[in-house]
């Protein structure tokens, strides 16, 4: 088991490098179609390839965001209720993200197999294919994320038989 905690920490590292890299080449192909724009020679492939890029970065990204805890969170009423109502919709909650990520790679698996001869947009030779399979990619290391943190909270279940102590009246 530690073996595999290793391999999947490297995974993760890797994951989160390929992320910054992705959208640090996704504004340079954006900066130079556009300055090649503006001096009259544009660069027809640099805003398919963005895109192409684009949906890669964000599954990286979003699980590396999911790991991290960084994802966006509205927990003012949720915050108010008790602490036993949070911890069963959050474990909700992680239910429903789990469920629909398995569905985007059960999904995306016939999805990437059907766009495997259609060429992507602006770049002649290049199957969509490549496009569509972050689906199930990204989709698989979401859920693997998605999973560990579902276990964890309940794992973490707060203690049901704890005991709230009220402070003393110092009339």
């Amino acid at each position: 088991m530690n073996k595999l905690k290793k391999v999947y920490e490297a995974v993760c590292r890797v994951e989160e490098a390929l992320a910054g890299f992705l959208l640090v080449v996704i504004l340079v192909l954006v900066f130079a179609a556009a300055v090649g724009r503006t001096f009259g020679h544009p660069i027809s492939w640099a805003m398919d390839m963005s895109v192409f890029l684009f949906a890669w970065t964000v599954f990286f990204s979003a699980d590396v965001a999911m790991r991290k805890d960084k994802h966006v969170n509205v927990d003012f009423l949720v915050s108010k209720l008790p602490e036993k109502v949070q911890y069963y919709l959050k474990v909700v909650n992680y239910l429903i993200i789990d469920a629909f990520i398995a569905f985007l790679i059960v999904y995306g698996i016939p999805l990437s197999y059907f766009t495997r001869f259609r060429t992507f947009q602006g770049i002649p030779g290049f199957s969509y294919m490549w496009a569509t399979l972050s689906l199930p990619v990204g989709g698989g290391l979401l859920l693997i994320s998605s999973i560990i943190k579902t276990r964890q909270i309940i794992r973490d279940k707060p203690s049901t038989h704890a005991v709230k102590t009220m402070p003393k009246n110092m009339g």
